[in-house]
């Protein structure tokens, strides 16, 4: 039992990372009124380039090439969602499509497999991990103290409830709403990244596997604050590491359990989750997904 315990625990700690980066730059998104159901297409996109990019250059900065390809593609989310005003759900849905087939692409175009990267040098390990996996502690105790603690996080929650009144403070809107989905798609590129650098040693064509839906799933259970997100992360990560424990202590399992409920398991607790949430106890901001247009102020 105590091996089944140490084996969670430390596949806990390889597997929150992601989750905790993505569904903490995704709280930075929609605390701002931008939704941000893309974070999936960011993950992608971050967790291709620090393969690609590690294959050429120290690892380390491959991951800051996958922080950067998602930034870029948070960049193009917040473009068309508040310059040109385009739906925030079709543009999210729209970027994880697109990042999927252009991965995809990609990786028949420029190493002719369709099924990933060649390996890298996985990033050294600290005390058993990854160093993104300590970054991941810290995280979100900076970002709550950014929104929570400085003039430049009471706008961005400003802008998320009012941006009216925001705007009469002679604050541009736009600009803070754009550079929070940038921040958001770099903290999902980090996610991203620390898959295919830290807890694989490539990028692998299913990634990140639908780990960005379920980082909006902890958003939303973390009542969009960045400590409630990485909590509800750290819960979901517990899910998929129970699943991969089970499977490596207890191999007869398999023949018990249909392989695809195994699999499905941390899906169905995210699932099960939202579904026992309590109405009202989470209170999405007030202008989330309301363009803001200066012209009608």
């Amino acid at each position: 039992m105590s091996g089944l315990v140490l084996s969670l625990l430390d596949t806990v700690l390889d597997a929150a990372p992601a989750l905790i980066f993505a569904a903490v730059g995704a709280t930075l998104s929609e605390r701002a009124g931008v939704v941000n159901v893309g974070v999936e297409g960011m993950m992608r996109a971050g967790a291709f380039a620090a393969a690609a990019a590690a294959l050429v250059m120290p690892t380390p900065l491959g991951v800051v090439v996958g922080v950067a390809a998602g930034a870029l593609v948070g960049a193009l989310h917040g473009g068309l969602c508040i310059f040109a005003r385009s739906d925030q759900v079709v543009s999210g849905m729209a970027i994880n499509l697109v990042m999927l087939a252009l991965g995809q692409f990609l990786l028949e175009a420029v190493f002719s497999s369709p099924s990933g990267t060649p390996p890298i040098t996985q990033l050294p390990r600290w005390l058993g991990h990854s160093p993104l996996t300590w970054l991941a502690v810290v995280t979100p105790l900076v970002v709550h103290g950014l929104v929570e603690r400085t003039a430049w996080g009471l706008r961005l929650r400003a802008v998320g409830e009012k941006p009216e009144a925001v705007a009469a403070m002679g604050v541009r809107v736009s600009r803070l709403r754009l550079g929070a989905v940038m921040a958001s798609g770099a903290l999902a590129g980090l996610g991203g990244a620390h898959l295919s650098t830290a807890v694989l040693d490539r990028f692998e064509h299913h990634m990140p596997a639908g780990l960005g839906f379920m980082a909006v799933a902890a958003m939303v259970f973390g009542r969009w604050t960045p400590l409630g997100a990485a909590l509800a992360a750290l819960f979901f990560a517990f899910g998929n590491a129970l699943r991969l424990s089970l499977a490596s202590s207890f191999p007869g399992l398999v023949e018990v359990v249909p392989q695809g409920v195994l699999l499905a398991l941390p899906y169905a607790l995210t699932l099960l989750v939202l579904t026992l949430q309590r109405p009202g106890l989470a209170r999405a901001p007030a202008a989330l997904g309301r363009p803001y247009d200066p012209e009608l102020r």
